[in-house]
């Protein structure tokens, strides 16, 4: 446990190296004349979210993981102290891409990643600590057995999932969960001293939650304007027999014959535009943006990455599914909807497109 801290600890510091002189990255270089997107500048979006966006998503990522490794394991088999080192190793990473490619700056996106990356942080730290300590002992004296308080945050984890995959964590309801903890989940059986822990490490976390949930949505409202759920792309073509994933909606034919779609942001974005790769229509432009946009996939520890995946910038080791990594990949955008198309194939699963 002392090697998971000091490792998580020294992965902060090199963030830290990293991070800080963004503040002196340079203009961006003025993009070559001889395009010009068809996408509406107001829904255009700068070349450095595609980056910056996978802190924003690792926590999403994590606590899909925890969610799949509590369905038949107690709590304390996640690796807490390695995803806080994951976090902040990926965001060094990230931004000094950001500076290499002397992408828009974006300082506003950078405070968000700071808060969100530090209240994890300090979230992971005290249950790694509580867990492996206390929850730990509770299931050795519980008989080494999932009880239904270990089966109901199990549930509930994957019910957050599902939910901000798609919207901000601080909207999900804790407050119902902490509700239905008390009164759907029996108070009485086997295992009484892990139920009871259990109960109480739940009512902790779901109380502690709703209450911070509530705080952070006055203060992103007062701070940020809605984001907006559609991406603007340019497809090469429209056949007149293409099927249209859900949510996809054709803005504009082009008189070239390529087309402007509105597809679905966050986790839907990557099911559209993989739908649209399988019919061998090709992505473009994606929010104005011609250059790389950055992927993530899951392959086997012992795999080769195929030819011509794109440019790997780091990987993740995974807890479950076991002996699988997690690769961040730059594609370049007129490559994607190939790279996608071909992904599972090649023995790859893609987990997230960073649409910017």
């Amino acid at each position: 446990m002392m090697r998971q801290l000091r490792n998580a600890l020294l992965a902060i510091g090199v963030a830290l190296t990293f991070a800080a002189p963004v503040a002196h990255a340079e203009a961006p270089a003025t993009p070559g004349t001889s395009y010009q997107s068809p996408v509406p500048a107001a829904d255009r979006r700068g070349t450095e979210q595609t980056l910056l966006t996978f802190p924003e998503w690792y926590l999403v990522h994590s606590p899909a993981e925890y969610a799949r490794i509590v369905q038949s394991e107690p709590s304390h088999d996640f690796p807490f102290l390695d995803q806080i080192g994951q976090l902040w190793s990926s965001y060094a990473t990230v931004t000094r891409e950001q500076m290499r490619d002397n992408c828009p700056l974006n300082p506003g996106y950078h405070v968000m990643i700071w808060v969100i990356a530090s209240s994890t942080t300090v979230e992971y730290a005290l249950r790694s600590l509580y867990e492996n300590t206390v929850g730990r002992a509770s299931w050795l004296l519980g008989g080494r057995k999932l009880t239904d308080e270990d089966r109901y945050g199990a549930q509930a984890a994957q019910a957050y999932v599902d939910f901000i995959r798609q919207e901000p964590w601080y909207l999900f309801d804790f407050s119902a969960r902490l509700r239905h903890l008390w009164s759907d989940v029996p108070m009485w059986g086997p295992g009484l001293v892990r139920k009871w822990e259990r109960r109480y490490a739940l009512t902790t976390e779901y109380a502690i939650k709703a209450v911070y949930g509530k705080l952070i949505e006055k203060a992103t409202r007062a701070a940020y304007t809605p984001a907006l759920m559609t991406t603007d792309v340019v497809v090469d073509h429209l056949p007149d027999d293409w099927s249209a994933p859900a949510h996809v909606s054709v803005l504009a034919r082009l008189p070239d014959g390529r087309a402007l779609l509105a597809l679905p942001r966050y986790f839907d974005f990557r099911l559209a535009a993989t739908s649209l790769a399988q019919q061998g229509i090709h992505l473009t432009d994606i929010a104005g943006n011609t250059s790389e946009i950055l992927v993530t996939v899951w392959m086997k520890d012992d795999a080769a990455l195929p030819h011509g995946s794109g440019r790997m910038l780091f990987e993740q080791s995974l807890t479950m599914p076991a002996h699988t990594r997690r690769v961040a990949l730059l594609v370049p955008v007129r490559g994607l909807s190939d790279f996608l198309a071909a992904a599972g194939k090649d023995g790859l699963v893609t987990e997230h497109v960073y649409d910017y």
